[in-house]
Parts: C-alpha cells; structure tokens; sequence
C-alpha cells in the first residue's frame, strides 16, 4: 500500500469537549525498539497528525511505558495521553498510577482507564467501597487525571461500568467478526451512546484467534495474541467499518507495520458502500470470532 498522506481526522470524545485523531497510537507499537527508533515512530504518527496516544503498565512488562514516555515528552502538551491499571482495589490502584506518570515522564494523564475487565464480579469491586474507582476520583480531584475510563472484555462487566454512570469513555472490542458472528458489541456501544460516553474502539483490525499450534515465536505478528488483517485492502475495509459505528478512534495493532497500515488507509471517514459491506460479511463468515456472546 503506497503512503496516503491525507491529514488523519479527528472526532469529538464524547461529552469531554476533546478531539482526538481517528486513528490512536498504541504504547506495543515502540516495544522491542531501541529508544531511537521508538522516537522516530512517535514522530512520525504526531507528524501524521495522530494526537491519541495509548498505554498499560502490563505491555511487555513495562516497557511500553519505558520507551514511550522519553518518545512523547517533546509533543506532551499536544497529545491526549490515555493510560490503564488492571488493579481493582484502591491502594493498589493508587501505586500502579503513581509508578506509570513516573514511567511515563508526566505529571498527568488525560485519560486512565480500568484495563479488561472481564467479569461482574471485577466491576462491582471496582465501584464498591475500596474499589479502584476511588482512585480514580481522588486523582482527578488532584488534577492527576483528566477523564476517566475502562476497558472491557465481556458484555455483562461493560454493562454494569456503563451503568454507574462513573465514567467518560468506553474502550472496546469493535470488530467486524464479532458483530457479525457474536453481536458482541451492540448492546455495549448502545448503552454507552445513550450516556453521552467517549467511545474509543480495540480490535478493529482483528481477524481470528491464532491456531491453537502456534507460538509467539512461530506468528507472523508476534506481538499481536491474535492474528490480525495482513491483507492491506482487507484491513482498510475492517477499519473503515470499525470508525462507521459511531466511535471516535481505533487502536491499531501493536504491530509497527500495521499501525502504519491504519494510518495510510484512505478514506477513512468515509462508510462503507453495500458492496464493501458484503465482502467483510462474507469474510466474517468464515471466521471465529475473538470473543463470543
């Protein structure tokens, strides 16, 4: 695919009063790079116009956070910083903040999110008394926190962080597989649309889970659990259908020649026609999805 220098779009995050770009930069993208090169990429999406940058303490054990702190410290004060725990009690919650805006070589972030919750269980400990949320209140109201967010691995847990009316924005699993296999994301994206919520998308360019056979080693993607788009033409239809559904930004994958893909996709703002639409339906068939009803 030849580069596509078209400026990248950007969207409001829900009832923020924030625009970010349509594509977000996700923190796997610089990991297993010298720091030099991990700037260099940072560089080249904030040149693109990417302004949504993503990270967790838990990719690649820290180093995520490691590379991309020093890499965005030049454009920290026009970027919109997101970062994540997958703490659910407060004080452990409390610690993992503090040792990310350390990391991260920042004194906020715009956005921190409870990362991939999964169960009901998980969700009710976050809000109830003790819970992480109490955290993430408490770093707001010291301007350690701009927003906060979650991000969910299953219907029922998404349902009920939806439901507590906590939190600005939703961070989910927005794929064509799943919506036309498992309808997996309707009723989540549904509910956090009728709360004015930020919807930001994960998995847009996901194709399958990986072959039970397969190792990290063996994977044509090794930094991606599952295995993605490596069809350009494909993987520019799955994006395109992904920022149809009414949310702000997609996450690419962690891959550094996929972001690259994303970024170069044309059109993006653009819905799909039918025709565009019967293919990726048609894939889907043939397809499992990474996450079932």
């Amino acid at each position: 695919m030849s580069p596509n220098k078209e400026p990248i779009p950007r969207r409001a995050l829900g009832k923020t009063g924030v625009s970010l770009s349509v594509i977000g930069f996700g923190g796997i993208v610089v990991c297993g790079a010298e720091q030099a090169e991990a700037n260099r990429r940072v560089a080249e999406a904030v040149e693109r116009g990417v302004n949504y940058f993503d990270v967790a303490p838990s990719y690649w054990k820290g180093e995520a956070e490691e590379k991309l702190g020093p890499a965005l410290k030049p454009y920290r004060d026009n970027c919109f910083l997101a970062c994540k725990t997958g703490k659910r009690d407060r004080a452990e919650a409390a610690e993992q903040l503090h040792a990310s805006l350390k990391r991260l070589q920042t004194d906020h972030f715009d956005l921190y999110q409870m990362h991939g919750v999964k169960t009901l269980e998980e969700a009710e400990r976050i809000l109830g008394p003790g819970g992480a949320l109490e955290t993430f209140q408490e770093a707001r109201q010291k301007g350690q926190v701009r927003f906060i967010g979650f991000s969910a691995h299953s219907i029922e847990a998404a349902l009920r962080l939806i439901e507590s009316g906590a939190f600005d924005t939703m961070l989910y699993p927005v794929n064509f597989v799943c919506h036309y296999r498992s309808q997996f994301d309707q009723e989540p994206l549904k509910a956090a649309k009728a709360k004015g919520m930020g919807l930001l998308a994960l998995k847009s360019m996901a194709r399958t889970p990986w072959p039970e056979n397969t190792t990290k080693e063996t994977r044509s993607n090794p930094k991606c659990w599952y295995e993605p788009l490596n069809d350009p033409s494909e993987a520019a239809l799955a994006l395109r259908w992904t920022l149809s559904q009414g949310v702000t930004a997609a996450i690419p994958p962690g891959d550094e020649h996929l972001f690259r893909v994303a970024l170069n996709v044309p059109s993006k703002d653009k819905p799909l026609t039918p025709q565009e639409e019967a293919t990726l339906k048609k894939l889907a068939e043939s397809l499992t999805p990474l996450f079932p009803h």
